[in-house]
């Protein structure tokens, strides 16, 4: 069965790999700190083996970028540069398991020039790693099945296993290509050793952040209810909508649902096909993020790339079409996503109207200047007994980031995993509070709080900071009371 897969297309994957991460690499001091990135940078100062709100991995790779390269926004953005590159690897050999040949995995690795993939790995997101884990495991079953190579399912154990460090969403995967075999088979395949060894090895290497989880109280299924609360309805009605808007060239990963369905080379692995939907009605129903199945789309687009590629081969007309379209969706891909519009023209732009995580990148050395004003104006008996509150995470890793060389004190805040670092000494009588809050609830939640500033940016550029108060607060109870209340995940 082996002589029967193509070779590995070395020259023009690699490329397309190196020309990804490199891409990242140059682009990667534009604009700022995304509020995901500060937020990792303050987890990866106490580093563990889980989170409330997540896994250590993504912490632990913006550790290791400062560790290697200092404390910069390059250097925390190196790691998942290199991952998005890897990931083109992977896809192409998926599509090389899958029958592809060169065009196939060219097309494949193309793959990972999408607006979401580049955007994902631009800011440093746990979906820059879920990637390659969904893929490492998609290869290894597909290699399993396909190729009748039951070792193989000990690699996607292990791949699988690490997974768990990253996000536990890889769970979902392993779920539903465990009932896919079951309704679409082979069934036999369940009965294998290599199997449930395999998943014995997930469940080993994983152990250590599911026991925390356990010791925890299971931590992260609250966070999951608070993002179901908050985002549900949202998430559900853009669910389908987006799935054709995670991938460049969709007609590609539906290519690839139909190759697996009708295609008889592919019947022993026509369990993706059934894996997909069943992850969208999971997903839908638990409310989860559209996002969740971009790993899965990923594989189905690489499994794609076989038809497509018998489509164009000896087509003249249709391979120029084919490469025409993967040039003007990169492009249009790394204008909505990477760093290309000047700042100061980002204010109305398309791609701040439709890319979220380009505004969450703008302002926030001003915000902490503007905090540090407030923080200035104070008296200096109440600059002594003065501490730094926030209502997100996103506005504390800010302040831990810039606040030190404005000598600005210690900053807490109740959001996610930051509740765990608190509270405050009781010595610490005011608060010098961040709070996307009217007045009334600011006063509720510390005590008797004054206005003093309202964030701005000086691009204009519309975010989650963009209006948001900064109170002097001074506390009706101590920290060590008011604290509990404080926590909130989202």
């Amino acid at each position: 069965m082996d002589s029967a897969r193509q070779p590995i297309a070395w020259w023009p994957v690699g490329l397309i790999a190196a020309g990804t991460t490199l891409l990242l690499l140059i682009t990667a001091n534009g604009y700022g700190y995304h509020r995901d990135e500060l937020y990792f940078r303050l987890l990866s100062q106490h580093l563990q083996w889980g989170y409330a709100d997540q896994p250590p991995f993504t912490p632990l790779l913006v550790r290791l970028g400062i560790e290697t390269f200092g404390d910069t926004l390059w250097a925390i953005r190196v790691p998942a540069a290199v991952l998005l590159g890897l990931t083109a690897i992977l896809a192409a050999a998926l599509a090389r398991e899958a029958g592809g040949g060169s065009i196939a995995q060219s097309l494949a690795a193309a793959g990972v020039l999408g607006a979401f993939p580049l955007s994902s790995a631009h800011v440093t997101s746990t979906t820059a790693t879920d990637l390659p884990i969904w893929l490492g495991v998609l290869f290894f079953a597909t290699r399993a099945l396909l190729w009748r190579r039951p070792r193989a399912w000990l690699g996607a154990g292990v791949v699988a296993g690490l997974g768990f460090y990253n996000k536990h969403l890889v769970l979902i995967l392993l779920l539903c290509l465990a009932v896919a075999l079951l309704l679409a088979g082979p069934r036999a395949e369940l009965r294998s050793r290599h199997l449930w060894i395999g998943a014995g090895l997930a469940v080993v290497i994983g152990a250590p952040n599911l026991i925390y989880q356990v010791v925890n109280g299971f931590p992260q299924a609250e966070m999951a209810a608070a993002i179901a609360a908050d985002k549900g309805a949202e998430s559900r009605t853009m669910m389908l909508p987006l799935q054709f808007a995670l991938l460049a060239l969709p007609p590609v990963w539906i290519a690839g649902l139909v190759a697996l369905v009708r295609d008889p080379r592919l019947r022993r692995i026509r369990a993706l096909a059934v894996a997909y939907p069943m992850m969208l009605v999971l997903v839908l129903v638990t409310a989860g993020q559209p996002y969740y199945t971009v790993g899965l789309l990923l594989g189905l687009y690489a499994i794609g790339t076989v038809p497509v590629e018998r489509w164009v081969v000896g087509r003249g007309a249709r391979l120029a079409l084919l490469g025409g379209a993967v040039v003007i969706t990169s492009v249009a891909a790394v204008a909505s996503a990477l760093p290309v519009i000047p700042e100061e023209e980002l204010a109305g732009s398309l791609p701040a109207e439709l890319n979220q995580t380009i505004p969450e990148q703008v302002g926030w050395r001003g915000y902490v200047w503007q905090v540090g004003m407030v923080y200035a104006d104070l008296p200096l008996a109440d600059q002594g007994r003065s501490v730094l509150f926030t209502g997100n995470y996103g506005e504390a890793g800010a302040l831990d980031r810039y606040g030190p060389s404005l000598r600005l004190p210690a900053v807490y805040s109740g959001h996610n995993e930051l509740h765990r670092y608190g509270p405050p000494p009781d010595a610490m009588t005011v608060a010098v509070a961040v709070l996307d809050a009217p007045p009334e609830r600011a006063d509720e939640l510390l005590g008797s709080c004054t206005p003093k500033a309202v964030l701005r940016n000086a691009a204009g550029v519309e975010n989650e900071e963009n209006g948001v108060r900064v109170y002097v607060c001074r506390l009706s109870e101590p920290w060590s009371t008011i604290w509990p209340r404080l926590r909130h995940y989202s």
